[in-house]
């Protein structure tokens, strides 16, 4: 008679706590990359806010809509109308949210060479525009100077809210629209959300600068 071997209660037990551990470990690392998502996104509003009035602070003008920017072989100056024309996503150069980034890069406020907006950790563009890209208002009253960061998960943008504003995609300082597209226009027509985390849900988030 061949007798079968099997497991001890101790072998189980030491198989079942080290796939416990294996487990918390994933865990832990996903929540890792989480919080370092989440403080790269407070990184690129404050970092875009701090450039801002920096450059303000030494020429006495908006990036982008500065109208001495021949300063710089090359570079396309503004129309000084303290607007700054064009959306945050605008795909083509010659417009005022495209000539911020290459006066800030010439000034040496960020890095990079050219007019193309940065992308945020989660590939979603950031940048720049003035309200609807026409002075008007938009997302329920920010027509002031704003700076966009698309492509956020609902967990990292209402994180990043909570920190920086209310946590409340449709009030304060900093709004939140929801989409199912990469980059999304922000206009007139945007109606900020509340965050609904479901793990499947993107945002824009919009901060006024001034």
């Amino acid at each position: 008679m061949v007798r079968e071997a099997g497991f001890t209660l101790v072998e189980v037990a030491i198989v079942l706590v080290i796939v416990g551990l294996l487990l918390g470990g994933v865990l832990k690392g996903q929540e890792l990359i989480a919080q370092a998502r989440i403080k790269n996104a407070i990184a690129d509003f404050s970092g875009v806010s701090a450039a801002y009035y920096g450059y303000q602070e030494r020429y006495r003008a908006i990036p982008g809509d500065d109208p001495g920017a021949g300063r710089w072989a090359g570079a396309t100056a503004g129309d000084g109308d303290r607007n700054v024309e064009g959306a945050y996503d605008a795909g083509a150069s010659g417009v005022e949210s495209r000539q911020w980034w290459d006066h800030l890069r010439r000034a040496e406020f960020v890095q990079g060479a050219g007019d193309r907006q940065p992308f945020n950790a989660l590939f979603g563009l950031i940048g720049v525009q003035t309200g609807d890209a026409a002075g008007g208002a938009t997302l329920n009253g920010l027509a002031s100077l704003i700076v966009c960061s698309a492509n956020l998960p609902d967990k990292i943008a209402a994180a990043v809210d909570t920190q920086i504003d209310d946590g409340a995609g449709a009030t304060g300082k900093m709004r939140a629209l929801a989409h199912a597209s990469l980059n999304p226009a922000v206009d007139a027509a945007s109606v900020p959300a509340a965050y609904v985390e479901s793990g499947a849900n993107l945002y824009t988030l919009c901060r006024e600068i001034y």
